[in-house]
């Protein structure tokens, strides 16, 4: 009795292994730069606290300020925007998109120590800074101690007897 082996080609009648390969990645590619195009945006925060006020910086290269709405509802604050795709150029002549566009929206909650009326914007040099002062009453208050003998004493009464 005769045994054959049949080699085991899983690649044979099929194109080369380069071809399956590149195959195999740009559906992987393709995907991911769908992906890409559905992926929201979100520019990054930094949001600190100084004595007198809250500061709030927000990442926003290459909008216009036009395009952004700033507003305070029931102590939430709200910046909401849109980087746009630039146009300029036929989007075939890409070769490469990595930046997210689009529109976007941060929400922050704001203590009831701030005075939202008085917030100030500034942008400069695509950062967005918010300034937003906190109420009189919740800023730190110095107290002034008195060093020395006070009214209840009875040496501070007797001097006040003998005037």
């Amino acid at each position: 009795m005769r045994t054959t082996l049949n080699r085991w080609e899983p690649f044979r009648g099929a194109a080369t292994l380069e071809d399956q390969v590149n195959r195999l990645f740009g559906r992987v590619l393709e995907r991911s730069a769908e992906e890409s195009n559905l992926t929201s945006w979100t520019p990054a925060v930094d949001i600190y606290e100084t004595e007198h006020e809250l500061v709030v910086k927000a990442d926003l290269p290459e909008i216009d300020p036009k395009d952004l709405d700033i507003r305070v509802e029931n102590n939430i604050l709200t910046i909401r925007g849109e980087r746009k795709f630039e146009k300029r150029v036929n989007e075939e002549n890409y070769l490469r998109v990595e930046r997210a566009y689009g529109s976007f929206s941060r929400s922050f909650s704001l203590a009831n120590t701030v005075n939202a009326e008085a917030i100030k914007a500034d942008y400069q040099n695509g950062v967005l800074t918010l300034t937003v002062p906190k109420r009189e009453e919740a800023k730190p208050k110095q107290i002034k101690v008195n060093v020395g003998v006070s009214a209840g004493t009875p040496a501070v009464a007797a001097a006040a007897g003998a005037r």
